[in-house]
């Protein structure tokens, strides 16, 4: 399932999609999301596959709006393993970066 092209997209399409195209790409990997209301500003999704894990956060595009803390913790969790925005611009550059991160 490839979402790119789908720029006009609801952000909770693109992420529903983008779910199900991880699970295809990387067969047992466990996807949690956030409760948005616990912390401001946490990554949407919290992605474990075997002894790795990322932090993504979804956007309905390049030019979406960032809320308070997310570039903060979106610079924090990629310090300490990988994190990143993902929008249907970047989404396979993303993709790249998690195959590199789950060898």
């Amino acid at each position: 399932m490839n979402v790119e092209g789908d720029l006009n997209v609801k952000e909770s399409e693109f992420q529903g999609k983008l779910i199900k195209e991880l699970k295809s790409m990387f067969p047992g990997i466990e996807i949690m999301k956030q409760d948005a209301q616990y912390r401001q500003g946490q990554p949407d999704l919290v992605l474990f596959y075997k002894n790795h894990y990322a932090m993504l956060e979804c956007k309905n595009s390049a030019t979406a709006s960032h809320r308070p803390n997310q570039d903060y913790y979106i610079s924090k969790f990629n310090d300490w393993s990988y994190a990143s925005f993902v929008y249907p611009e970047n989404k396979d550059y993303v993709i790249d970066q998690l195959k590199e991160v789950f060898v």
